[in-house]
Formats: structure tokens, C-alpha cells, sequence
């Protein structure tokens, strides 16, 4: 059965709902991401330090070896402003990703389409790792949201 020629593109955000539902879920992403980049700029390395000792004490792990002694003995200020600025620009990126989703821009499609679709091999490498239901309710909102972003896209080229 063949289908007749594809619709005009709508250019009337409300005409969208899945990239309002994206564009709020990005914009949740950046606001959280935010608060913890001001969060680690506020609370600063010195209590980060001691919270790692004290898992790393209460888990009886070695304070020599591991990640988790590595972790502690590389929290400084300067690594402490480094993962700020670094979490600062990914919520950066989220709320502008979401603005233009909310939009209807078709660059913010291009990038979240791109950056869902960084995350699918590890939603697969999690999923079989550690299966269950919260790896396959991840793996599945990041391929209906790579779905929704890329359909979105092919409409707009026809």
C-alpha cells in the first residue's frame, strides 16, 4: 500500500507535543545540572573531600587503591571548579537545546537528536550489565526521544 505525499510541515510549535515533552525533559536536565554546578562551586572541595573519606570508612574500602581513594585524594579546588565548569556547560547546553526544541528550531532537533543518540550504547552496555526495568525505561525514552527528533527533521525535509 502506498502513501500519498507527505504532508506540509507544520511550522506552528503547539503543532508538536513530542518536542514540548523533550523540551521540558532538556530543560529539567539543564536546571538540575545548574544547581549542582552551583553546588559543588558553593560547597567547595573541603567538605567533599571528608564526604569521600567518610564513604570510603564506611564502606571499608582501601584508602590507598580503588576509585573511590582516587576520587578523594583528586578533589582540590582547582578539580572542584573544573566539574563545575564542565557541569555548567552541559546544563548550558540543555536549556539552549531546550529553548529551541520549545521553539520548534530544527538546529535544537539536529542536536538533541545527536545527543540522545550518544547515550543508546550505553543505555545497551547498562541494560546488560545491570537488566531490569529502569535500564529498559532509559534505553526506551532515549530511542522515542532519538525517534521523535529525527522524525521531526525528515518532516521539515519534505
Amino acid at each position: 500500500m502506498t502513501q500519498g505525499p507527505a504532508p506540509h510541515y507544520n511550522p506552528n510549535p503547539r503543532a508538536h507535543p513530542g518536542l514540548r515533552a523533550i523540551a521540558l525533559i532538556e530543560a529539567l536536565k539543564g536546571l538540575l545540572a545548574l544547581s549542582a554546578a552551583s553546588g559543588l562551586e558553593i560547597i567547595g572541595p573541603v567538605p567533599l573531600k571528608r564526604w569521600a573519606h567518610a564513604l570510603i570508612d564506611y564502606f571499608q574500602l582501601d584508602t590507598q587503591h580503588g576509585a573511590m581513594a582516587w576520587l578523594a585524594n583528586a578533589i582540590n579546588p582547582g578539580s572542584v571548579h573544573f566539574a563545575a565548569a564542565a557541569v555548567g556547560a552541559y546544563a548550558v547546553l540543555h536549556l539552549i537545546e531546550a529553548w529551541g526544541l520549545w521553539r520548534d528550531k530544527a538546529w535544537a532537533s539536529l542536536l538533541g537528536c545527536i545527543a540522545a543518540a550518544i547515550y543508546l550504547p550505553f543505555d545497551l552496555y547498562a541494560l546488560f550489565r545491570h537488566p531490569g526495568w529502569v535500564s529498559v525505561a532509559v534505553l526506551a525514552i532515549n530511542v522515542l526521544i532519538v525517534w521523535v527528533l529525527a522524525r521531526d527533521l525528515l518532516k521539515r525535509r519534505t
